[in-house]
Parts: C-alpha cells; sequence; structure tokens
C-alpha cells in the first residue's frame, strides 16, 4: 500500500472513532437506555464478589435495532 493509500486509511479510521466516541458520549442522555443490560430476561448471577451478567435480551433487542437499521441504510 503506497503511502497516500495509507494515510487516507488512518484519518477514515480517526473519522470512525470519533464518531463513536460522540455516540457513546450521547447515550448517557438519551432516556431509558441506561437499561440496557438490565431488562427482564438478562440473567445476572451473583455469588460473593462476584457478578457475572448475561444480557440475553438486551442482544435480542440491539441485533433487531442494527439488522433493521442497516437494511433500510444498505438497500439496494
Amino acid at each position: 500500500m503506497d503511502l497516500p493509500g495509507l494515510g487516507r486509511l488512518l484519518v477514515g479510521l480517526g473519522l470512525v472513532l470519533a464518531a463513536v466516541g460522540a455516540v457513546l458520549l450521547l447515550v448517557g442522555r438519551v432516556p431509558g437506555l441506561d437499561r440496557l443490560g438490565r431488562l427482564p430476561g438478562d440473567i445476572v448471577i451473583e455469588r460473593g464478589s462476584t457478578t457475572v451478567a448475561i444480557p440475553l435480551v438486551t442482544s435480542l433487542i440491539l441485533s433487531l435495532v442494527l439488522t433493521v437499521v442497516l437494511n433500510l441504510l444498505f438497500r439496494r
């Protein structure tokens, strides 16, 4: 890969990383998103000082939302 191509790749990755960071900053301000990971159907096991969380329902909901959004964005 030539240097200008590598430069474009690094700038693109930097922009993607900045966008993800901005989304993470804004997510805290959206009401209701603080319940993700603690929905009914998510499994939480606490034994002493150890906690194991298995977010089954949260994973299903996020998968469904991302599938719909990406299908709408990349529809041909």
